[in-house]
Protein backbone atom coordinates (compact mmCIF):
# COMPACT_ATOMS: atom_id res chain seq x y z
CA UNK A 1 0.00 0.00 0.00
CA UNK A 2 1.43 3.40 -1.08
CA UNK A 3 1.10 6.25 1.25
CA UNK A 4 1.39 9.93 0.54
CA UNK A 5 1.33 12.51 3.16
CA UNK A 6 0.18 15.84 2.36
CA UNK A 7 0.55 19.14 5.03
CA UNK A 8 -0.95 18.94 8.16
CA UNK A 9 -3.31 15.93 8.91
CA UNK A 10 -4.42 15.03 5.39
CA UNK A 11 -2.67 11.28 4.16
CA UNK A 12 -3.83 9.45 0.87
CA UNK A 13 -3.53 5.46 0.88
CA UNK A 14 -3.46 3.79 -2.68
CA UNK A 15 -3.70 0.24 -3.39
CA UNK A 16 -4.82 -1.95 -6.41
CA UNK A 17 -5.89 1.19 -8.35
CA UNK A 18 -7.95 2.06 -5.33
CA UNK A 19 -7.58 5.33 -3.79
CA UNK A 20 -8.46 5.89 0.23
CA UNK A 21 -8.42 9.56 1.98
CA UNK A 22 -8.08 10.73 5.66
CA UNK A 23 -8.43 14.41 6.82
CA UNK A 24 -8.18 16.50 3.61
CA UNK A 25 -8.69 19.72 5.60
CA UNK A 26 -8.21 23.78 4.70
CA UNK A 27 -4.60 22.98 5.64
CA UNK A 28 -3.97 20.64 3.02
CA UNK A 29 -4.06 20.37 -0.36
CA UNK A 30 -6.97 18.84 -0.06
CA UNK A 31 -8.24 18.97 -3.62
CA UNK A 32 -5.16 17.22 -5.15
CA UNK A 33 -5.54 14.65 -2.27
CA UNK A 34 -8.52 14.10 -3.29
CA UNK A 35 -8.48 14.08 -6.88
CA UNK A 36 -9.69 10.27 -7.83
CA UNK A 37 -10.43 9.20 -4.80
CA UNK A 38 -12.89 6.15 -3.95
CA UNK A 39 -13.92 6.96 -0.49
CA UNK A 40 -12.67 9.69 2.45
CA UNK A 41 -12.44 9.40 6.53
CA UNK A 42 -12.41 12.07 8.49
CA UNK A 43 -11.57 11.59 12.12
CA UNK A 44 -13.62 15.03 13.12
CA UNK A 45 -14.89 18.36 12.45
CA UNK A 46 -12.57 20.69 12.70
CA UNK A 47 -11.67 22.89 9.42
CA UNK A 48 -7.97 21.43 9.67
CA UNK A 49 -9.02 17.84 9.37
CA UNK A 50 -12.30 18.64 6.97
CA UNK A 51 -12.34 21.06 4.12
CA UNK A 52 -15.95 20.85 3.30
CA UNK A 53 -16.23 22.73 0.29
CA UNK A 54 -13.62 20.50 -1.40
CA UNK A 55 -15.27 17.32 -0.51
CA UNK A 56 -18.63 18.71 -1.28
CA UNK A 57 -17.00 19.00 -4.76
CA UNK A 58 -15.54 16.15 -4.34
CA UNK A 59 -18.85 14.01 -3.61
CA UNK A 60 -21.15 15.68 -7.08
CA UNK A 61 -17.75 15.34 -8.94
CA UNK A 62 -17.64 11.78 -8.69
CA UNK A 63 -21.14 9.38 -8.18
CA UNK A 64 -19.57 6.38 -6.49
CA UNK A 65 -17.35 8.30 -3.53
CA UNK A 66 -18.11 7.52 -0.14
CA UNK A 67 -17.58 9.58 2.99
CA UNK A 68 -17.42 8.38 6.93
CA UNK A 69 -17.04 10.27 9.61
CA UNK A 70 -18.36 11.06 13.14
CA UNK A 71 -21.80 11.87 13.21
CA UNK A 72 -21.94 15.67 13.23
CA UNK A 73 -19.81 15.82 10.65
CA UNK A 74 -21.89 13.97 8.23
CA UNK A 75 -25.37 15.34 9.52
CA UNK A 76 -23.92 18.91 8.56
CA UNK A 77 -21.96 17.65 5.38
CA UNK A 78 -25.74 16.07 4.25
CA UNK A 79 -27.33 19.57 5.29
CA UNK A 80 -24.84 21.54 3.09
CA UNK A 81 -25.58 19.15 0.31
CA UNK A 82 -29.10 19.39 0.54
CA UNK A 83 -29.76 22.79 0.35
CA UNK A 84 -27.78 23.36 -3.05
CA UNK A 85 -31.01 21.02 -4.89
CA UNK A 86 -33.15 18.27 -4.03
CA UNK A 87 -31.41 16.33 -6.67
CA UNK A 88 -28.52 16.32 -3.75
CA UNK A 89 -29.93 13.30 -2.16
CA UNK A 90 -27.77 10.93 -3.55
CA UNK A 91 -24.93 13.02 -2.51
CA UNK A 92 -25.84 13.06 1.24
CA UNK A 93 -26.87 9.39 0.39
CA UNK A 94 -23.18 8.74 0.53
CA UNK A 95 -22.24 10.26 3.75
CA UNK A 96 -22.24 8.01 6.62
CA UNK A 97 -21.80 8.04 9.93
CA UNK A 98 -19.33 6.64 12.21
CA UNK A 99 -19.30 5.40 16.05
CA UNK A 100 -16.18 4.15 17.16
CA UNK A 101 -15.73 0.03 17.74
CA UNK A 102 -17.06 -0.75 14.55
CA UNK A 103 -15.63 -2.32 11.34
CA UNK A 104 -16.37 -1.82 7.18
CA UNK A 105 -15.17 -2.32 4.30
CA UNK A 106 -15.01 -0.15 1.63
CA UNK A 107 -13.52 0.76 -2.03
CA UNK A 108 -11.68 -2.34 -1.28
CA UNK A 109 -9.77 -1.10 2.38
CA UNK A 110 -10.88 -2.57 6.23
CA UNK A 111 -11.89 -0.45 8.12
CA UNK A 112 -11.98 -0.64 11.90
CA UNK A 113 -12.08 2.96 14.40
CA UNK A 114 -11.25 3.54 17.89
CA UNK A 115 -11.58 6.51 20.26
CA UNK A 116 -14.57 8.76 20.77
CA UNK A 117 -13.85 12.15 21.98
CA UNK A 118 -11.12 15.13 20.82
CA UNK A 119 -8.20 15.65 23.17
CA UNK A 120 -8.70 18.32 25.93
CA UNK A 121 -7.75 21.77 24.61
CA UNK A 122 -9.01 23.85 27.35
CA UNK A 123 -11.71 22.99 29.98
CA UNK A 124 -13.51 26.02 28.97
CA UNK A 125 -13.31 24.38 25.15
CA UNK A 126 -15.95 22.01 24.37
CA UNK A 127 -14.97 18.66 23.53
CA UNK A 128 -15.85 17.24 20.14
CA UNK A 129 -16.30 13.68 18.59
CA UNK A 130 -13.38 11.72 17.15
CA UNK A 131 -12.78 8.93 15.36
CA UNK A 132 -9.28 6.99 14.70
CA UNK A 133 -9.12 4.84 11.84
CA UNK A 134 -6.83 1.66 11.32
CA UNK A 135 -7.18 1.03 7.78
CA UNK A 136 -6.57 -2.78 6.58
CA UNK A 137 -5.12 -3.54 10.09
CA UNK A 138 -1.53 -1.61 9.06
CA UNK A 139 -2.25 2.06 8.95
CA UNK A 140 -3.34 3.72 11.93
CA UNK A 141 -4.59 7.68 11.90
CA UNK A 142 -5.89 8.87 15.50
CA UNK A 143 -6.99 12.50 14.63
CA UNK A 144 -6.80 14.72 17.37
CA UNK A 145 -6.11 12.36 20.24
CA UNK A 146 -3.39 9.55 21.62
CA UNK A 147 -6.11 6.75 22.11
CA UNK A 148 -4.77 3.53 21.31
CA UNK A 149 -6.32 0.86 19.63
CA UNK A 150 -6.94 -2.28 22.20
CA UNK A 151 -6.18 -5.53 21.18
CA UNK A 152 -4.29 -5.19 18.03
CA UNK A 153 -1.30 -4.44 16.91
CA UNK A 154 -0.59 -1.75 14.50
CA UNK A 155 1.98 -1.95 11.55
CA UNK A 156 2.42 2.39 10.93
CA UNK A 157 1.47 4.71 13.72
CA UNK A 158 0.78 8.39 11.87
CA UNK A 159 1.83 10.31 15.16
CA UNK A 160 0.25 13.65 15.91
CA UNK A 161 3.13 15.47 16.49
CA UNK A 162 1.99 18.83 17.48
CA UNK A 163 -1.27 20.61 18.53
CA UNK A 164 -2.39 22.90 21.05
CA UNK A 165 -3.52 19.91 22.91
CA UNK A 166 -0.74 18.48 23.58
CA UNK A 167 3.09 18.22 24.69
CA UNK A 168 6.19 16.23 23.79
CA UNK A 169 5.94 13.79 26.61
CA UNK A 170 2.37 13.04 25.88
CA UNK A 171 3.83 12.61 21.81
CA UNK A 172 6.44 10.34 23.28
CA UNK A 173 3.79 8.06 25.39
CA UNK A 174 2.08 7.57 22.77
CA UNK A 175 4.49 6.17 20.03
CA UNK A 176 5.81 4.21 23.35
CA UNK A 177 2.24 2.74 23.94
CA UNK A 178 1.48 1.68 20.49
CA UNK A 179 4.94 0.29 19.29
CA UNK A 180 4.44 0.06 15.94
CA UNK A 181 7.39 -1.06 13.82
CA UNK A 182 7.25 2.58 11.74
CA UNK A 183 5.50 5.88 12.47
CA UNK A 184 5.33 8.52 10.31
CA UNK A 185 4.44 12.78 11.43
CA UNK A 186 0.98 14.22 10.69
CA UNK A 187 -0.64 17.28 12.38
CA UNK A 188 2.69 19.09 11.70
CA UNK A 189 1.30 22.18 10.01
CA UNK A 190 2.13 24.48 12.55
CA UNK A 191 5.82 23.62 13.34
CA UNK A 192 8.84 25.44 12.16
CA UNK A 193 12.24 23.31 11.39
CA UNK A 194 13.46 24.18 15.02
CA UNK A 195 10.33 22.73 16.97
CA UNK A 196 9.72 20.03 14.36
CA UNK A 197 13.53 19.38 15.35
CA UNK A 198 13.15 19.02 18.86
CA UNK A 199 9.70 16.86 18.55
CA UNK A 200 11.61 14.47 16.05
CA UNK A 201 14.30 14.07 17.99
CA UNK A 202 12.83 13.07 20.74
CA UNK A 203 10.22 10.54 19.54
CA UNK A 204 12.67 8.91 16.76
CA UNK A 205 15.48 8.21 20.01
CA UNK A 206 12.99 7.11 22.99
CA UNK A 207 10.87 5.05 19.90
CA UNK A 208 13.76 3.19 18.76
CA UNK A 209 14.23 1.95 22.55
CA UNK A 210 10.65 0.46 22.52
CA UNK A 211 11.00 -1.18 18.48
CA UNK A 212 9.51 2.26 16.60
CA UNK A 213 11.40 3.72 13.06
CA UNK A 214 9.94 7.18 13.04
CA UNK A 215 10.60 8.97 9.60
CA UNK A 216 9.60 12.07 8.41
CA UNK A 217 7.82 12.63 5.46
CA UNK A 218 7.36 15.76 3.36
CA UNK A 219 4.28 17.10 2.16
CA UNK A 220 3.52 14.91 -1.52
CA UNK A 221 6.00 12.34 -0.33
CA UNK A 222 5.12 9.25 -0.59
CA UNK A 223 6.11 5.99 1.11
CA UNK A 224 5.03 1.99 0.52
CA UNK A 225 3.96 0.57 4.30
Amino acid sequence: MKLTKYTHACVRLEKAQRVLVIDPGTFSEAEEALAGAHAVLVTHEHNDHIDRPAVLTALRSDASLQVYAPAGVATALKEAALKETAREEDVARRIHAVEPGSEFEVAGFHVRTFGGQHAVIHAQIPVVANIGYLVDANVFHPGDSFVVPDGITVSTLLVPIHAPWSKVGEVVDFVISVRAPKAFPVHDGLLNELGRGIVEGHVTRIGARYGTTYERLSPRESVDV
